[in-house]
């Protein structure tokens, strides 16, 4: 396999969570934060996104390494670190406002809210920043 090849799978390993993500995160714009269940299930999404952000991150951050291309190897190992300290910062966060809405707190539930809009935003920069490098991935 060409090292633009194995660029590209590494490109597209990194698309999966971020596409799934994308995809699956809005639906909560259409519920109600302040049912439980909801909100747990919202936490889980986060949880997963940003476990898989850090193992696809890692995995295309040694493949980018072992193609020759470290540029995109510190990139990519840029967008691992950053999922890995995201995950423990939105799950805190994300603790704190449920604790809050458990307690009364009639704000928790439009901080939930805002860090949802902050992690679709997130994915959203991260995606398309990995989506525009491709033609400079595929060019090099």
């Amino acid at each position: 396999m060409t090292s633009d090849a194995v660029a590209m799978a590494a490109t597209i390993i990194l698309l999966f969570p971020m596409g799934f993500f994308l995809l699956s995160s809005p639906a909560f714009l259409l519920v109600k934060l302040d049912i439980p269940e909801v909100t747990q299930l919202l936490r889980g999404l986060f949880n997963a996104y940003f476990l898989m952000m850090s193992i696809a991150g890692v995995i295309g951050t040694v493949t980018y390494a072992v193609a020759g291309r470290p540029v995109f190897a510190i990139g990519i190992g840029l967008i691992a670190a950053f999922a890995v300290w995201a995950r423990g910062w939105f799950l805190r966060q994300m603790d704190a406002e449920l604790r809050a809405r458990d307690a009364g707190d009639s704000d928790a539930v439009r901080r939930l809210r805002r860090l949802h809009w902050g992690g679709m935003l997130s994915n959203a920069v991260q995606l398309a920043a990995i989506v525009g490098s491709i033609p400079y991935v595929m060019s090099t």
